[in-house]
């Protein structure tokens, strides 16, 4: 606490011999950082500019690594920063300040993949109704829904802890997530009861609906023969495992607080970064490869004078 200033800070003890390995973990983080920013960027830019990539698919995507770039920028230059400081602090508005970004921006990934699946469904179940379904007017509906919704409930989140009091400095963390409840001088019940409600919206009931289009898609692909199957497979598996991977690391996240004290400081600090390396790292690997229009275009960015 600044008494001067009146300006509570937070101590970030989850690093692990940050002074011998400075600049290791700054080089490593880095190097991850400008991969991220550039890979999914490109993906972004070929849809943007390619004019057979226009379609709500593709513009899910874009949206989907847009939202990439965004949730690594609010995680990446503090904690390069903090590599290397002397002391790794935040004030503890800055840390709501990341917490409700960080948040909103998860709960837009499962939002955004809901959305995918609700696309693939109408394209392959209801053919014929693709056009008046999937109109430019729906797609934009859904890409507000997915960034707004998060944000809501994230900034209800932060605004209660905002006014619990703190009765620890200190958090086992290198950045501001859920952890920040264990500052808490008493563990509330309405942030509780709203963090399950916000686990619901956000998390639970975006994954069973995924996993009810993708059966319906697989139900109809089955029956309708070897192409229809094909299709179903080219558009649906990258969704699949992007859902599995964030969906795991998600896990991960939600159950730190109440099993972090168990696990020691380096596991703690593997299993955080995973949170953040691996999802941002592969969604353009995923959807550069995986994705046939896109690869093709990729394949031409890099190979100007072959003809593909």
């Amino acid at each position: 606490m600044d008494n001067e200033s009146n300006v509570t800070y937070i101590t970030l003890d989850g690093y692990v011999e940050d002074n011998k390995y400075r600049y290791v973990y700054y080089f490593i983080l880095f190097t991850v950082y400008i991969l991220i920013i550039c890979s999914n960027s490109t993906i972004v830019c070929l849809i943007w500019i390619h004019k057979n990539l226009h379609e709500p698919m593709y513009i899910f995507i874009a949206a989907l690594l847009m939202n990439t770039v965004l949730f690594s920028t609010n995680i990446y230059p503090k904690l390069l920063n903090d590599i290397l400081s002397d002391k790794q602090i935040i004030s503890y508005s800055a840390c709501l300040l990341q917490f409700f970004i960080f948040y909103s921006l998860g709960g837009s990934e499962f939002l955004l993949l809901a959305a995918m699946a609700y696309d693939r469904y109408v394209s392959i179940c209801k053919p014929l109704q693709y056009p008046t379904v999937m109109k430019n007017t729906t797609v934009s509906i859904l890409l507000v829904l997915a960034w707004t919704v998060p944000a809501c409930h994230s900034a209800v989140s932060a605004i209660l802890s905002a006014e619990t009091k703190l009765c620890s400095f200190i958090m086992k963390g290198i950045f501001c997530n859920n952890a920040i409840y264990e500052l808490h001088c008493v563990h509330s019940k309405v942030i509780t009861i709203y963090g399950v409600v916000a686990l619901i919206d956000l998390g639970i009931l975006p994954v069973l609906f995924i996993i009810f289009t993708y059966t319906k898609i697989l139900l109809i692909a089955y029956r309708r023969g070897r192409e229809v199957r094909k299709k179903a497979a080219e558009t649906c598996l990258p969704h699949l495992l992007v859902l599995i991977s964030f969906s795991c690391l998600t896990l991960y996240d939600i159950s730190i607080a109440r099993v972090e004290s168990n696990l020691s400081k380096t596991v703690r600090l593997l299993m955080t970064l995973q949170t953040i390396l691996y999802n941002p790292l592969f969604n353009p690997l995923i959807y550069g490869l995986k994705m046939k229009e896109i690869s093709k275009h990729l394949k031409r960015l890099f190979s100007p004078n072959k003809i593909i």
